[in-house]
């Protein structure tokens, strides 16, 4: 039985129902310009918005994931997380933020900062220090599927067998994540990150695989290359094709949808729990 109850720092995180993180992306560098605040200015109209939407996360990052950037060192992210977060942190108390980073020192920073999740897109294959971090910190972690990094990731992805790779890469990072003391967990199959379209497609209409871990899954398709490649659209144009996905995707076990549009998500999210319940 999945447990469905998550310790964000002190916060508790009920994911009896699924859940809405919002994302914002502190870097120029992302492949839909409306996730951007560069300044304190947006990030506060942006996380407000979010908020009178019904959002229940906002993951930050200061990196970008966008298949071909560069890294950012620890102290580069630092510098444009530290502002960000002492902002956030002084105007809403309550907000459970989550950070996309692997850094270890930036995760041990954000502690301080009452920061309630660490989304690590890396799956601590960058920094193993991360963990010790996590282990003595009550923060939850995001723990996601990549193959390889951000620069070659979608360099001709290949898999035997997507899926079950998938799952034995879990399998393994989760054996060391409780070999740590690090129990409260999130999944998330890294739609996009080193996956061709078919293996994306493949992942999501399988997605109930993952549910043998006994984890909660959060997914992340929202106006991806998935969606507008193979619509023949832009980002900007993949609402709605986002908005299906994230059906079948709560109808494949989501625990959390990452996003930028809360508003659809969270009417997404009803009607499914309308449907279930009918």
């Amino acid at each position: 039985m999945i447990n469905y109850t998550l310790n964000c720092n002190g916060k508790l995180l009920d994911l009896s129902q699924c859940r809405v993180m919002g994302i914002v992306n502190l870097s120029k560098d992302s492949f839909y310009t409306e996730s951007i605040a560069t300044n304190l200015d947006r990030l506060h109209a942006k996380v407000g918005a979010m908020i009178s939407e019904g959002v229940d996360i906002v993951d930050v990052g200061a990196a970008s994931s966008r298949p071909g950037s560069i890294p950012l060192s620890a102290e580069e992210e630092w510098t444009i997380l530290e502002p960000v977060l002492n902002s956030l942190r002084g105007k809403y108390a309550d907000l459970l933020i989550s950070v996309d980073t692997y850094h270890g020192s930036v995760a041990e920073r954000c502690f301080d900062f009452k920061v309630n999740m660490i989304n690590d897109i890396s799956g601590f294959q960058e920094n193993e220090e991360l963990l010790d971090v996590l282990s003595n910190k009550s923060m939850a972690y995001v723990l996601m599927h990549k193959k390889g990094n951000t620069v070659n990731m979608q360099d001709n992805p290949t898999y035997d067998n997507v899926c079950l790779e998938v799952l034995s890469y879990f399998k393994n990072k989760v054996y060391k994540l409780k070999k740590k003391g690090i129990l409260d967990v999130v999944i998330d199959p890294g739609f996009g990150f080193g996956k061709s379209q078919v293996h994306n497609y493949e992942l999501l209409r399988n997605m109930e695989l993952f549910k043998l871990l006994d984890l909660p899954i959060l997914t992340g398709v929202s106006r991806k290359s998935m969606i507008y490649k193979s619509l023949n659209i832009t980002a900007d144009q993949s609402l709605n094709g986002t908005t299906g996905l994230h059906m079948l995707a709560l109808l494949n076990g989501a625990k959390i949808l990452r996003v930028h549009d809360v508003k659809e998500a969270k009417e997404c999210i009803k009607l499914h729990h309308l449907y279930m319940n009918a």
